[in-house]
């Protein structure tokens, strides 16, 4: 299914509160008209690179460790709560794509240098491939009640896609 068909005909709806609303939409990039979950998940990126750049490989695993956890929680209660008002699984919510791109960056944290660019690129299409294609029963896990559903398939694509990079680095990479 495409992202236009799963565009939610209320986007409007007053009803829905705005902090739910905040963190379903990734701070609002998922009211962007197109592509949203590429948007959440470039925001992934945008947010982890200054942590990146800026301190330790080993601060920086903890902080986007510890930002998966607590932004895969309060992601999953908003997704929960975007169904309510936007029905399965809306485009819109997009926190999912952000929390799962965070797993696939994981394993450029590991190192104790800095990763060329490029890497960084890989692990952005990759998660997204992953993502919308959802090979090897990552789409099965679509099939969980509400946010969990929504946001367990993007962090099964982000652990495939960190799963990718490590070995990449491993046997490829010098």
């Amino acid at each position: 299914m495409n992202w236009k068909a799963r565009w939610p005909k209320n986007i409007t709806d007053k009803k829905f509160p705005m902090f739910p609303r905040m963190i379903a939409t990734s701070f609002g990039v998922g009211y962007l008209p197109v592509a949203p979950g590429t948007w959440g998940a470039i925001l992934g990126v945008l947010l982890w690179l200054p942590l990146y750049l800026w301190t330790s490989p080993m601060v920086d695993f903890w902080i986007t460790s510890l930002a998966i956890v607590i932004v895969g929680i309060a992601g999953t209660w908003a997704s929960n709560e975007s169904e309510k008002y936007w029905g399965k699984d809306p485009v819109v919510a997009c926190v999912d794509e952000t929390v799962g791109q965070w797993v696939s960056l994981l394993p450029l944290c590991m190192g104790v240098h800095i990763v060329p660019w490029w890497e960084i690129l890989i692990s952005l299409a990759l998660f997204r491939i992953f993502d919308i294609y959802k090979p090897f029963g990552i789409r099965n896990l679509e099939k969980l009640p509400g946010g969990w559903g929504m946001m367990a398939d993007d962090i099964a694509a982000g652990l495939l896609t960190a799963l990718l990079l490590i070995l990449l680095n491993l046997f490829i990479l010098p």
